[in-house]
C-alpha cells in the first residue's frame, strides 16, 4: 500500500495564491459553459461547498466531501509520482493531487501540473459514480500489469487520451472532458474552435500505439461517441494487455 505522510499546509497560501485560483477558476467556469461534457456540471455542483472560485480548496473539507460522495479520497503529493505508486493509489480510491499552485505569471503554461490542473481538472468528475469506478478500475488493472513496461506504456497512452485530454463528438463539435482541457484556458479554447488540431475517432489499438508530447498543446485528439462510452473500454484494455504476459 502506497503511504504519505505529507498534508497540504492551508495556512502557508498567500494573498496572490488566492487570487491566482480565484481568477482560474472563474476563467474556466465561464470558459466552459459551452465546450464541457454536460456531466461537469452536476459534479461541480456536488463539491461545491469545499470547491468553488471563492478560496483555494482546503482538503479538509473537500476530501470528506468526496469520501461520502464516492469513497474517493485526496492524496496529498510532492508532483508527478512513479506510475505504479499512482496505480495503487487510484486501486485504493485515492487520488494524488499537489498542493502547490502556479504564479500569475504562469497563468496560461506550466511544464508541471499544478493543484488547479489536479483538483479543478480532476477532483469535479470524481463525484461521478461511474467515472469514480473507472478509475479504481485503471488502477487496479495498472497494478497487475505494472510489471510489463509494454502494458504500463499502453495504459499510459489511454489515459493521457482519455483522462487528461479526452474529447467526445456530437452533432456540434466536440465536448471536453479530459482534465489536462478542463483546466487549460488555452487548449479548451483551441479544441472547441478546432484550430491547430485534428480530431481523430476514437480507435483503441490506435491510440494505445499512440506516442504523446507532454509539453505542447495536443495536436491530436481521440474522441470518443459519448461521455458514457468511456466506461466500456477497460475489460477489452484488460484483455488485450494480459496477452503481453
Amino acid at each position: 500500500m502506497y503511504k504519505t505522510m505529507m498534508q497540504q499546509n492551508y495556512a502557508a497560501y498567500q494573498a496572490e495564491d488566492q487570487a491566482v485560483w480565484q481568477l482560474l477558476f472563474q476563467r474556466q467556469w465561464d470558459n466552459l459553459k459551452d465546450k464541457a461534457v454536460g456531466e461537469l456540471w452536476p459534479a461541480l455542483e456536488a463539491a461545491k461547498t469545499a470547491l468553488n472560485g471563492q478560496e483555494i480548496p482546503n482538503f479538509n473539507q473537500l476530501s470528506p466531501l468526496l469520501q461520502k460522495e464516492q469513497n474517493f479520497s485526496i492524496e496529498v503529493v510532492p508532483g508527478l509520482i512513479p506510475v505504479e505508486e499512482f496505480f495503487a493509489l487510484l486501486a485504493q480510491r485515492r487520488f494524488p493531487s499537489s498542493t502547490w499552485l502556479r504564479k500569475m505569471e504562469e497563468l496560461d503554461y506550466l511544464e508541471e501540473p499544478d493543484m488547479f490542473h489536479d483538483t479543478f481538472g480532476h477532483i469535479p468528475l470524481l463525484f461521478n459514480a461511474q467515472y469514480a469506478d473507472f478509475m479504481q478500475e485503471f488502477g487496479r488493472i495498472g497494478l497487475q500489469l505494472a510489471h510489463l513496461p509494454e502494458a504500463v506504456a499502453a495504459l499510459e497512452r489511454l489515459y493521457w487520451f482519455t483522462i487528461e485530454f479526452g474529447v467526445c463528438q456530437n452533432a456540434q463539435g466536440q465536448e471536453i472532458y479530459g482534465a489536462g482541457i478542463l483546466s487549460s484556458f488555452g487548449e479548451s479554447i483551441q479544441v472547441h474552435q478546432g484550430n491547430n488540431c485534428e480530431f481523430r475517432p476514437f480507435q483503441l489499438e490506435t491510440v494505445l500505439q499512440h506516442h504523446f508530447y507532454k509539453h505542447e498543446m495536443q495536436s491530436v485528439y481521440y474522441c470518443l461517441d459519448n461521455f458514457q462510452s468511456l466506461f466500456g473500454l477497460l475489460k477489452e484494455v484488460e484483455q488485450r494487455l494480459l496477452s503481453l504476459a
